[in-house]
């Protein structure tokens, strides 16, 4: 495993430094998404034999699996399923705002009301990782927005079934007895068109790979429905200096690594080349006590595209994280905080040497749903907000209306719209 270090690069060549990886070109992706608006659950069974490799009988999950989950895990589980609830319970209840009327002038009262999207649709990652986490992730504030239509779309595992933990979680905690056992851009698909199962939804939630992506992107512009954000393979960004421990940072490289072979890991450090040095041996100590993970053939992959980079200064180092906007972001520095309040794009941000990213991924309280792909620096991550609609309300009294009527003509006026004109001058006319 060859990390590629860069040592004070000029600042002309950071842009392709940073940059991440090239995406191969996925053409199937629009071709899966007409199939399944043209031909509906023929498509998803054939696509869920051609790339999980199973024939389904049956998309929805059954009340009876569902039911039968809870019996399947074990109570630690459920236990630590219960502590992440609460936490991302209690973060996510604090977003919840009330507006105020607001009186512009006498007879002039506006304000805005919350409504929450009535069909939402949420993608989860199964097969190999079933992201269990992510159904509170979604779940929660969702349900404290008011959404009452929720489905969920999971891949089927190699057993041929959705992970007993999702369906355990789906139901226990969020109350969603709609589950389909379908993946990748076909249960995209499928939630922005509908098929003979699966109904349509109004927006899409989730993370998911390239693939899940991109067809997000394509439904949401072919405007067949709303998404979150683009959410797409993990990323992370370290930032060090000498207070920082090799062996954590070392940790955090390979706990994100494990998610997908496309994580996008950066290490952006003050620290000399001696320091690096320390932190790749540590890399392999601790690679070498996960020999037989499952997933050692995907960390292993992602940590080929990994980078190191030296700065001379920690305000270099943020005018670089800055360009980068990364989903995660760890400030491993003396006084963090100072130097959180530099940040401007990045989807989280954790704190210190006891801050890891995984922690915010299960049970700190934050939402793990984040933009990718350089998105930060224009979406935020999953909120209660994400799920709600703002209308706007007026009331005008006919004294206010007075008020605003000479505004109004004059404006209204300039711009050659005279209809306007008379539907306020109409009502002041007596």
């Amino acid at each position: 495993m060859d990390i590629q270090v860069y040592t004070h690069p000029p600042f002309n060549t950071w842009k392709s430094i940073i940059e991440r990886p090239k995406k191969e070109d996925l053409p199937d992706v629009s071709t899966i998404i007409n199939n399944v608006r043209i031909y509906g659950d023929i498509a998803l069974k054939s696509y869920t034999n051609k790339y999980d490799g199973l024939n389904i009988r049956y998309i929805q999950v059954t009340k009876e699996d569902i039911d039968k989950a809870s019996m399947k895990i074990s109570n630690s589980l459920k236990e630590s399923i219960e502590i992440a609830y609460e936490n991302i319970l209690c973060f996510h209840q604090k977003q919840i705002h009330k507006e105020s009327k607001i009186e512009i002038l006498p007879g002039v009262t506006c304000w805005r009301k919350s409504v929450p999207i009535e069909k939402v649709g949420f993608y989860i990652p199964g097969g190999s990782a079933p992201l269990l986490s992510t159904v509170l992730m979604l779940g929660i504030p969702a349900k404290l927005a008011g959404c009452e239509d929720i489905i969920l779309c999971s891949p089927p595992n190699k057993n041929g079934s959705i992970h007993p933990s999702i369906l355990y979680t789906a139901k226990k905690y969020i109350g969603i007895t709609r589950i389909y056992q379908v993946g990748g851009a076909q249960a995209i698909a499928a939630m922005a068109y509908g098929t003979e199962s699966i109904p349509s939804v109004y927006k899409i939630f989730g993370p998911g790979n390239s693939y899940v992506t991109m067809a997000k992107q394509i439904v949401s512009k072919n405007l067949a429905v709303a998404i979150d954000i683009p959410a797409g393979p993990s990323e992370s960004v370290i930032l060090a200096d000498s207070t920082a421990n090799p062996e954590y940072v070392a940790s955090d490289f390979i706990s994100q690594s494990e998610h997908d072979m496309e994580s996008y890991i950066l290490l952006v450090t003050v620290n000399e080349y001696e320091w690096i040095e320390t932190v790749k041996s540590e890399l392999k100590k601790q690679l070498i006590n996960l020999s037989n993970n499952n997933r050692e053939h995907i960390i292993k992959k992602s940590l080929e595209k990994s980078k190191m980079i030296i700065l001379s200064s920690l305000e270099e180092c943020i005018n670089l994280i800055n360009q980068v906007a990364p989903e995660h972001l760890i400030i491993n520095c003396n006084n963090a905080s100072y130097w959180s309040e530099k940040i401007k794009n990045a989807g989280s941000i954790f704190l210190g040497n006891y801050s890891p990213i995984s922690v915010g991924d299960y049970a700190s309280g934050t939402n793990h749903v984040l933009p990718t792909s350089g998105y930060a620096k224009f979406y935020s991550g999953v909120s209660v907000n994400s799920f709600i609609k703002k209308i706007t309300v007026q009331k005008i009294s006919k004294k206010g209306l007075r008020s605003l009527s000479k505004c109004i003509n004059v404006l209204s006026s300039e711009e050659g719209l005279i209809a306007h004109q008379k539907s306020i001058n109409i009502r002041l006319k007596n």
